[in-house]
């Protein structure tokens, strides 16, 4: 069994050496353990940094597409690398590395397919009591439109096995934490969740540059992929928040009506109405919405065939770079690398799925 670390990473020259220090080279079950670093189109010393590390492999996008779209490029790479077990962490050193054993424990045990990290942001110090109050909220929301029991959605600290992996597409340009846990729980994949340490704040975060930031962001990117996945949901709720101020109004001109006094109460019913006719378009984009939730699970199973046959042709990964060994050449998981290149002269760089692997490079 083949476990790799993914590490998204932009501009984290100071702080990757200190993360990567806390990541197992040898994990109980696991036969090897591999770490991959994807470069978001960083402009310091990141990726030099990893190879000095003993990164095994590298992703290097030409520029800064955001959070979501590293994970999704590193999924990809890791899959193709062969990994059958994949960890996620960031390159903040927010998450303490020394419990990935403990998050991959019940993917190796069969009880899950993917496993997030419960910070329990309750206790996290320098959480203010808005922060912690949007994570419930949030996690909360998330809960009920994935059928999931997941206590802290947002955690990036997060284990997949082979198939969850597959299954898995991120569509937010802004964050994957709770897009793929509302995926998961719609595909019926086995969602498990394990307390986990956090380190100590180093620095401030770059997603978010304030508080009320965090607050608007996530608020809007729950409402988003709530009603990606939820539509009939929103907008009947939403069409009932609408109607029922209609019926009120409608039933105050009706009395007036029969009591003699409709004739100054025009107004009334032409505001019912008008809220009538939203409600109805309301109503409208609730079937538009179900019918396009529909092609998108079927957009997505479309996808994951498509990965399944990119892996048995063996597709090496997009933007992908061998790290380097410690005598300066790279590392490559194929055959021995040409003098000149540091790519292999006959066969793809990258294994098919049915091959073996060579062993990482021990640093």
């Amino acid at each position: 069994m083949k476990l790799i670390i993914q590490i998204p990473c932009f501009n984290e020259a100071d702080q990757l050496p200190t993360t990567l220090a806390d990541l197992p080279r040898e994990v109980p079950g696991v036969d090897e353990v591999e770490w991959l670093v994807i470069d978001d189109g960083s402009t310091d010393d990141t990726i030099s940094v990893a190879r000095a590390q003993g990164v095994h492999h590298v992703v290097k996008l030409t520029n800064n597409k955001g959070l979501a779209a590293a994970f999704q490029a590193g999924l990809d790479a890791c899959l193709k690398l062969g990994a059958d077990v994949i960890v996620n962490t960031d390159a903040d050193n927010q998450y303490y590395g020394g419990h990935i054993p403990r998050l991959v424990e019940p993917i190796i045990a069969g009880k899950a397919d993917m496993v997030v990290g419960d910070r329990e942001t309750d206790q996290i110090e320098h959480f203010s009591p808005l922060k912690k109050r949007l994570q419930r909220l949030g996690s909360a929301v998330v809960r009920r439109a994935s059928g999931t029991n997941v206590p802290d959605t947002t955690s990036g600290f997060r284990a997949y096995n082979r198939e969850a992996a597959l299954q898995i597409q991120v569509v937010s340009k802004f964050t994957y934490t709770l897009e793929t846990i509302i995926q998961a729980g719609k595909m019926l994949v086995a969602v498990e969740h394990v307390p986990i340490a956090t380190n100590d704040k180093t620095r401030e975060s770059r997603l978010f540059p304030s508080t009320w930031a965090y607050v608007r962001r996530n608020a809007s990117a729950i409402f988003r992929v709530y009603s990606l996945y939820e539509p009939m949901r929103v907008f009947f709720i939403a069409a009932a928040a609408v109607a029922l101020p209609a019926a009120v109004i409608w039933a105050r001109f009706l009395y007036f009506f029969f009591s003699g006094e409709g004739q100054g109460h025009v107004q009334s019913l032409i505001l019912g109405s008008t809220l009538i006719v939203i409600a109805v378009q309301l109503v409208a984009l609730a079937v538009v919405g179900d019918i396009l939730a529909g092609s998108r699970v079927l957009q997505q199973r479309m996808l994951e065939r498509v990965r399944r046959v990119e892996l048995s042709l063996g597709i090496e990964p997009s933007h992908y770079e061998p790290a380097a060994g410690d005598d300066g050449t790279a590392r490559t998981t194929g055959a021995a690398a040409g003098p000149a290149t540091g790519k292999p002269e006959g066969d793809p760089p990258v294994p098919r799925a049915s091959e073996t692997p060579r062993q990482p490079v021990q640093t």
